[in-house]
């Protein structure tokens, strides 16, 4: 059985905890309190490299990330989850857009399902994800983190 380390980061919209192995990634989740002292000696290098590419990408000079990450999900959560991932940094996409190129249309609440399921943020990108009408939607990280995260983008996106 692999161990599981932990380590946090304090971001501008809150404290995310990155949790994983000494191999990969496995969840990067904003949680509502504040950043707990890490025990720098045991963490893996794995996730110190993540929490320094999501400092990266809060300070605007970082837009996709390098470090290797893994999903627990069904085949069609992996497959939206993949999607999420192809949405360039700063624009957004909507579930019908996501269903779409899933050649299932019909697949609206499944992609949203699947999108509220991701352990990954803002890595793989479920804050993208708007409503058909073009409004902000669920985020499990909250709709005023959502908001930020896709005013940051915009504001750091290279033309």
């Amino acid at each position: 059985m692999n161990k599981h380390y932990k380590v946090e980061l304090e971001s501008p919209i809150g404290v995310i905890e990155i949790l994983g192995t000494k191999n990969v990634v496995q969840s990067i989740l904003f949680v509502d309190r504040e950043k707990k002292d890490d025990d720098q000696a045991d963490i893996p290098s794995i996730l110190l490299d993540c929490r320094d590419q999501l400092l990266e990408y809060f300070n605007g000079k970082r837009e996709t990330f390098t470090f290797p990450y893994e999903h627990s999900g069904t085949p069609f959560q992996h497959t939206v989850w993949n999607s999420l991932v192809d949405i360039p940094f700063a624009e957004t996409a909507s579930y019908r857009d996501i269903a779409i190129s899933l050649q299932n249309e019909n697949a609206v609440r499944a992609v949203g399902n699947a999108n509220g399921k991701n352990k990954l943020s803002i890595v793989v990108p479920c804050h993208r994800i708007i409503g058909s009408s073009g409004k902000l939607t669920g985020y499990a990280g909250g709709l005023w983190r959502k908001e930020w995260l896709l005013q940051h983008e915009k504001r750091f996106r290279k033309t």
